[in-house]
């Protein structure tokens, strides 16, 4: 005797060797001698053989209408065997009733399943409702299918138009389309972006990097709502020759000088800074603008400015113009250039003239003032501030680093807007610690510590920046930044360009008129700015070091470079030496020491993974030092 008996949520035939009542010792198609429970048995049978049995029961069940079989279900409880009999209308064999088991078990939607061969018809509206669901899924899966299949032969589904962002940089792995793009990328052992960019859904590379950085950072666009701003107030006039000193492609121009001979013989000079904050109060409208981007973002050939346009009009330190500004008055001893006091104002200058860095720096450089040539424009009031910004370098116990080099990126754009596979880049360096750079950075120390000092003095909170230990961090309250070497630091010239500056700017403002201060102690409103703009300024500064790297492959493009020289700054991390690229070199055959220089060969760069491939050719002579700029770099 023969049994159909149920199993591990299957059914299963078997030939009875032994039966022990509540037991049955059976031998398996296979050979296999097991014990089961009576309980699981569901049929005895004697034919067909137990080979033949559920072959021919599926065949069986496959001509089973299972509507009109649904149609026969009373609605109530029932066993297989007892709607197989009103089915086939007699009693029914033993293969019948297999079949009607393997039927109603196969149908999950049309029969609930109630215990061992025993189920219940869906309710009729259930049942329409699970037939629709079951429809929606097929319907589902072939469109799914038919995505996958267009994505492996490198077409685009149109239905992807709309979603393209979502599926490149927020996938979510629910969705149909993101579901056939893994497919797909499985198939063709592509990437996600590799697939769509063979697929044409990516315009280039270039855009694919932004617009990730877009999505990510502005999903509401980068366009400005037009808005106003308020009258300020009649200022007195200050200075009336200020100069800016900045790169050429330079709008938001926050800082400017002056040099005047006092009555007395000494010296004052003057440090103008832009006042967009005497315009833009505390949670105005511009304020929430500023304050949802924090900062201006720069990337190679463009930038997304912090300030609509009209407002860095209305306070940029332009030539010809007369602006609003918080100076800060130095009076400096002519003879050994010590400083004697220190005066800020609310004011409005006269900016006479915007130095650029492309024209000045070959006139106003080391060799110049060692000559002593003075034949050019503001030239001896530069050297003025070329001696005080060597002194104030000096007092703060820090020397010259002439080796560090500054790299500048220039895009010849041949299209509307840099990206186009036809722009050409180039790279350009300057070296860090010029006279240019050494007047700025000296003079922008030297306010941004002063108005530190001066808010800690009056009770008003700041955000500033410290570093103790090595390590770098934002804070409310004054605390020495030991790599400046400095007593108390914080960003406060920049106000068109970083926010936490406009922010210090509003409560220097208001220490000056004796106000109290927009921010005051424990505001909340001050520790959210911070934490935000910290974390916001970090990824605005690493979507600038992708695009330079980008910028940098298509560099090498550019060139042809299939050879390159590079210097090893630890293990298998190198930088290249004409261009601030830096990369992993896996082909290395050994460890080579910081400082040794390498020729490899470019074996291939990926625009979309922003890497570059390698092979190493040889080891060259004379190792270089390795400067301080390729120590902190990290791998990307």
């Amino acid at each position: 005797m023969n049994i159909l008996y149920e199993e591990d949520g299957s059914f299963k035939v078997g030939s009875i060797m032994a039966d022990n009542t509540s037991s049955l010792q059976i031998e398996s198609l296979s050979g296999k001698r097991s014990k089961i429970k009576a309980a699981n048995v569901l049929l005895h049978f004697a034919e067909p053989s137990a080979s033949d049995f559920l072959i021919k029961a599926e065949m069986l069940a496959n001509e089973i209408d299972v509507e009109f079989l649904w149609e026969c279900c009373p609605p109530d409880e029932f066993s297989f065997e007892e709607i197989a009999t009103e089915y086939f209308g007699h009693k029914p064999t033993s293969l019948e009733a297999a079949a009607a088991l393997l039927r109603l078990h196969g149908a999950p939607i049309y029969f609930h399943r109630k215990g061992k061969g025993r189920y219940r018809a869906a309710p009729a509206d259930v049942l329409k409702a699970a037939l629709a669901g079951a429809e929606k899924r097929r319907q589902a899966q072939a469109l799914q299918a038919r995505y996958t299949d267009e994505l492996i032969r490198f077409e685009l589904p149109p239905e992807f138009a709309d979603h393209l962002s979502q599926i490149l940089y927020k996938p979510d792995r629910n969705t149909l389309e993101v579901k056939a793009l893994e497919a797909a990328c499985e198939a063709t052992r592509l990437s996600a972006a590799h697939l769509l960019h063979r697929c044409g859904a990516i315009p280039s590379e270039y855009d694919y990097h932004l617009q990730k950085f877009l999505f990510e950072n502005f999903p509401k666009g980068t366009d400005f709502p037009i808005i106003g701003l308020p009258e300020i107030a009649e200022l007195p006039i200050g200075a009336q020759d200020a100069f800016s000193i900045d790169d050429a492609h330079t709008t938001e121009i926050d800082d400017a000088f002056s040099v005047d001979k006092l009555a007395n013989g000494n010296w004052l000079i003057g440090v103008h800074i832009a006042a967009p904050a005497l315009g833009i109060p505390r949670d105005s409208t511009a304020d929430r603008i500023a304050s949802s981007r924090l900062s201006t973002v720069y990337m190679p050939g463009s930038k997304i400015t912090m300030l609509p346009d009209s407002v860095v009009q209305a306070f940029t330190l332009s030539a010809d113009r007369i602006t609003p500004a918080l100076s800060m008055y130095i009076e400096i001893e002519p003879e050994n250039l010590s400083i004697v006091r220190y005066e800020s104002r609310i004011e409005r200058v006269h900016i006479a003239s915007n130095l650029r860095h492309d024209t000045l720096e070959p006139l106003f450089n080391e060799e110049t003032l060692a000559a002593g040539k003075l034949d050019y424009p503001y030239a001896e009031k530069l050297t003025l501030l070329w001696h005080v910004a060597q002194k104030m370098e000096a007092a703060r116990g820090k020397s010259d680093n002439n080796a560090q080099l500054d790299y500048n990126f220039h895009i010849e754009s041949a299209g509307l807007s840099a990206g186009h596979p036809n722009d050409r880049v180039s790279i350009t360096t300057r070296r860090r610690g010029s006279p240019i750079d050494k007047v700025v950075s000296e003079l922008m120390i030297l306010v941004n510590c002063e108005w530190g000092k001066n808010l800690a003095e009056h009770g008003f909170p700041g955000i500033y920046r410290t570093q103790q230990g090595g390590k770098v961090k934002m804070s409310t309250v004054a605390a020495p930044h030991q790599g400046l070497g400095v007593a108390q630091y914080m960003w406060s010239s920049s106000p068109l360009r970083r926010y936490v500056d406009m922010v210090n700017q509003r409560q220097i403002i208001a220490m000056l008129q004796g106000m109290n201060a927009p921010y005051p102690k424990n505001d909340t409103a001050l520790y959210e700015i911070l934490c935000n703009f910290d974390a916001t300024y970090t990824a605005y500064g690493e979507f600038q070091r992708n695009m330079e790297r980008y910028w940098c492959l298509r560099w090498l493009m550019q060139e042809n470079r299939e050879k390159i020289e590079a210097v090893v700054l630890r293990e298998n991390l190198v930088r290249m030496q004409e261009i601030p690229l830096t990369f992993r070199a896996s082909s290395l055959p050994e460890q080579f020491p910081p400082g040794a220089r390498i020729e490899l060969a470019v074996t291939g760069i990926d625009l979309l993974d922003l890497s570059l491939q390698t092979r190493y050719i040889a080891t060259l002579p004379d190792e270089a030092p390795v400067t301080e700029n390729q120590q902190e770099e990290i791998a990307c």
